[in-house]
């Protein structure tokens, strides 16, 4: 009864919304409901990442989605129905490509896993709930125990009658692997021991026994075939895909240039950027020698305890500068509710500089780091750098989004693209700098090490992933094309390819940025619509392909088959190769 008379309170302070929703209720925010709930429900009953049970169940539930998404009657779709369809559609066939490109991975692995079906198997019986044999799985345990160490034996390089040859990507994929089948085993045994007095009698033995040869084994790939200390943290093991997953990776987001198109377009804006560079830095009197001018700045910071005021100080700036010029809505709860952290010393090895989204991550040098670490860490967070990215991170950037996101369209968050997130905050440095936020040459040299920064991260990306440069080439393209310290420039690459992110993550930044860029031109430079209505719009709409959130701002009729083109940087864009060694 009190829904009841909350919802007619409701439809009163609303009257067309009861007539509205009588005449055309929307369909697919709750079709999206649906499928995020049995999208998770699964993620949680198949717990090991790379087994076929998990694979063969993902496939079979985005196909049977698939075909019952094209069952609906896309024609009777309100617009905004008819985009959820088209961005569910999306999303399902980008998960397939993914559990396919998932599939060839682990085939390439099962050399290396030769106990993996046999610990699958293990596990699966535990999903479905069903009593272990307490003697058999001793036994099985015990198996896998010997598998290991006949494995180590075969694929130690050392040993010349293996007959296996392993390469190191595979070898530090099939590390990650074991990692989550181990983390599996010790889930599994909490489930039985100490519950089931025949398990705890049969099994304890064989576990710790299975336990510690994983651990070993893990040790193993990484010393003996990926040719890493276990405790090494500074060395990069790249994961190149290859031109054809980085073509459909980019078919999914509807990214019409290919990835070489992608590296001229970088350094177009890359060069754009040398060009104010070397103007800053001759205002600064170091003339065309730029990385003096960067230097300098990587002086300007503040002392070890000042950098959570600083961080504090950037953010408000930034949100009163995009009040002032009337930019976006800022609601004022979301003044408020923001919140600060400092970011540990370990994730400081992934994440040099300072994050953001729901709070603001602090990147600053502890008391455990050595001198040269605290060194590079307050030089690579100095006032110049984080003035021009606090913002970023925060108002109008990643916090906001999170804000706005959490109020509106909320189903639509399983679309959530690093091209409209990254490239949307990006966007945000691309308009500051335009309206002259950056005001001294010291300012704008931090900007313009950021936006190089952002041309710098497809160039390398692509050509990693392209398998024309090594993890240790991009490290010192950072240091040489952007001016990063040694460590900072490691951390980043790392990030790149450690397997946190896809391989078009660090390239979404610039390529968002850029569509952003043209979709203002578009809307706003042409007065369709002000810079607060085009910004609360996205924002509203939410996290999606560019594309098509360009398809719904510009009101194109879409049909159940629509596949966007947008050359949002012109045609057959060019540039000449790029020659690393020159950057040298």
């Amino acid at each position: 009864m009190r829904f009841l008379c909350r919802f007619s309170a409701f439809l009163l302070a609303f009257p067309t919304l009861g007539h509205a929703a009588h005449a055309q209720a929307p369909v697919m925010p709750d079709v999206i409901q649906r499928y995020s709930a049995d999208r998770q429900a699964l993620e949680a009953t198949y717990t090991v990442h790379s087994s076929v049970a998990r694979l063969n169940r993902l496939q079979s539930f985005d196909e049977e989605s698939l075909k019952s998404l094209k069952q609906q009657n896309f024609s009777s779709f309100s617009n905004s129905d008819q985009l959820d369809y088209l961005l569910l559609q999306n999303l399902l066939q980008g998960d397939l490509h993914d559990l396919s490109l998932q599939r060839t991975q682990r085939k390439a692995m099962e050399p290396v896993l030769p106990f993996a079906p046999t610990l699958e198997t293990i596990f699966e019986k535990k999903r479905l709930m069903q009593r272990p044999d307490a003697e058999a799985t001793a036994k099985q345990l015990t198996e896998i125990t010997d598998t290991i160490t006949r494995a180590e034996h075969d694929l130690d390089p050392k040993n010349t009658a293996g007959n296996h040859v392993v390469d190191p990507v595979t070898a530090n994929r099939a590390v990650g692997a074991v990692m989550d089948l181990q983390s599996n085993l010790h889930t599994w045994f909490d489930q039985y021991n100490g519950y089931d007095p025949q398990f705890t009698w049969w099994d304890v033995g064989p576990y710790r026994d299975t336990d510690k040869a994983l651990s070993g084994y893990i040790d193993f790939l990484k010393k003996s075939l990926i040719g890493i200390a276990a405790d090494d943290k500074t060395t990069i093991i790249g994961d190149p895909v290859g031109r054809d997953a980085l073509m459909k990776e980019l078919a999914v987001e509807h990214i019409p240039y290919t990835p070489e198109e992608l590296v001229a377009i970088a350094q177009t804006e890359y060069d754009w950027c040398m060009k104010q560079m070397l103007i800053a830095s001759h205002e600064m009197g170091y003339g065309d020698d730029w990385h003096k001018a960067v230097e300098k700045v990587k002086t300007m910071h503040v002392p070890p305890g000042e950098q959570p005021d600083l961080i504090r100080k950037l953010v408000l700036q930034g949100d009163e500068f995009v009040k002032k010029n009337d930019l976006v809505t800022v609601p004022p709860l979301a003044e408020e509710t923001w919140r600060m952290i400092m970011m540990t010393p370990e994730r400081q090895l992934v994440n040099p500089f300072f994050t953001g989204g729901d709070e603001i991550s602090v990147s600053y040098p502890t008391n455990t780091m050595t001198y040269a670490q605290r060194e590079m860490s307050m030089r690579g967070n100095n006032i110049p750098f984080a003035h021009a990215t606090a913002f970023h991170e925060m108002i109008p950037g990643h916090f906001l989004q999170y804000y706005i996101a959490q109020r509106y369209h909320p189903y639509r968050q399983p679309f959530e693209t690093p091209f409209w997130v990254e490239g949307n905050s990006l966007w945000w440095e691309m308009l500051f700098w335009d309206r002259g936020f950056d005001s001294t040459p010291e300012e704008r040299v931090g900007a313009l090490v950021w936006r190089m920064h952002r041309s710098a991260r497809v160039i390398f990306t692509m050509n990693f992933h392209l398998g024309k440069w090594t993890p240790q080439q991009c490290v010192q393209f950072l240091i040489d094309a952007v001016g990063f310290e040694p460590d900072n420039a490691t951390a980043e690459v790392r990030r790149s390819f450690d397997g946190s992110v896809g391989p078009l993550y660090q390239c979404a930044y610039l390529m968002g940025g850029l569509q952003f860029r043209a979709m203002h031109h578009e809307l706003v430079d042409s007065h369709k619509m002000t810079d607060r209505e085009f910004h609360d719009t996205i924002l509203q709409q939410g996290a999606m392909p560019l594309a098509l959130l360009r398809a719904s701002m510009e009101h194109e009729k879409l049909t159940p088959d629509y596949n966007p083109q947008w050359k949002f940087y012109g045609e057959h864009p060019t540039h000449a190769p790029l020659n690393i060694s020159e950057m040298k």
